[in-house]
């Protein structure tokens, strides 16, 4: 079969084994893929491995095999790959042996993947194939950020800096359907544009003063995976004793603040990432029942597969990146 691999340092499209289910396994047939951010960072992580390892986290397919004892799924059914490895009822943090799908373990880039039938769910029918191979990561970190970790509430206000991402995507909807105002920030004047069109109350440029701009704004909660460009930012809109859920850092892992401010402001510091299964059930339930669509970008195919990783490099996306197998 066909799969993007990284392999003694280099990533290609190559021909590699097709996998058979073990047991209680299932074989899905990919249809479609997305791409995150953590993808560009394995080749450093993982060096000069001499073994192919197939990238990618998510994606969607259909039930090609089943394996011996497995009977969550027949053969033909549609389904979207689960990537946290693992990880099954919702908890405060992940449990010993969490893990995320495509490294170390191969991943979705491929034509088919072998995994546990523990990790795939039912697609939703109104998803398309690229809609369904993008969700799972993003929307499942979305989902644990707002709901588990920040306790989104109707009529509070959420800050997201950064608009274009493909969990803000999902956050600016996930928050808006229960009826939460939503602010936003951006330096690209289109990705501004696309944010109030996916509902967005306030859209602010990036470089503004956000203080001024936000001065009769009251902000309940901060989601923030920018890191230190925009973490001491964010705390001067926040609210006193409002909660901010940290869930990535693009920019830089450390942050300078001031404590004595912090603790005097009784603010709360959360920290968030991906999520249990019970959680990805329940965002499934919840783009159900919101007819809810996930938001890509862009789509190549997997023999432009690194095309497609250079362009999620540039940021100029918003939403999701897909690849159609």
């Amino acid at each position: 079969m066909k799969a993007f691999v990284l392999e003694n340092g280099k990533l290609e499209v190559k021909e590699m084994d097709e996998p058979s289910a073990g047991k209680q396994e299932v074989v899905v047939a990919i249809r479609a893929a997305g791409l995150n951010r953590r993808d560009l960072s394995i080749p450093n992580r993982r060096g000069n491995d001499k073994e192919a390892l197939i990238l990618g986290s998510d994606g969607a397919g259909v039930i090609e095999s089943v394996g011996q004892g497995a009977t969550r799924f027949n053969v033909g059914d549609e389904v979207i790959i689960n990537p946290a490895l693992r990880w099954y009822e919702n908890s405060d943090a992940p449990p010993k042996g969490f893990d995320i799908l495509g490294m170390p373990g191969n991943g979705t880039f491929a034509e088919k993947i072998a995994l546990s039938e523990e990790q795939v769910e039912r697609k939703p029918e109104n998803f398309t194939w690229d809609e369904a191979g993008v969700f799972a990561l993003a929307a499942l970190t979305g989902y644990r950020a707002l709901f588990t970790k920040g306790q989104i509430k109707r009529g509070e206000t959420i800050f997201i800096p950064g608009a274009g991402s493909g969990v803000a995507s999902y956050l600016i909807s996930f928050a808006k359907n229960v009826g939460a105002r939503v602010i936003v920030t951006s330096r690209s004047e289109d990705k501004r544009n696309k944010a109030r069109e996916l509902g967005a109350d306030v859209v602010l440029d990036t470089n503004s003063n956000w203080e001024e701009a936000l001065a009769n704004e009251t902000v309940d909660l901060v989601i923030d995976s920018v890191g230190e460009a925009t973490f001491n930012r964010s705390l001067d809109v926040l609210k006193k004793g409002g909660r901010i859920v940290i869930f990535g850092a693009t920019t830089d892992d450390h942050v300078d603040f001031d404590l004595r401010r912090f603790f005097y402001g009784q603010y709360q510091l959360i920290g968030s990432t991906m999520g249990s299964r019970q959680e990805l059930q329940a965002a499934l339930d919840h783009v159900v029942n919101f007819n809810m669509k996930p938001v890509v970008d862009k789509i190549f195919s997997l023999d432009d597969t690194q095309a497609a990783m250079d362009y999620l490099k540039e940021g100029a996306q918003f939403g999701k990146v897909a690849l159609r197998i």
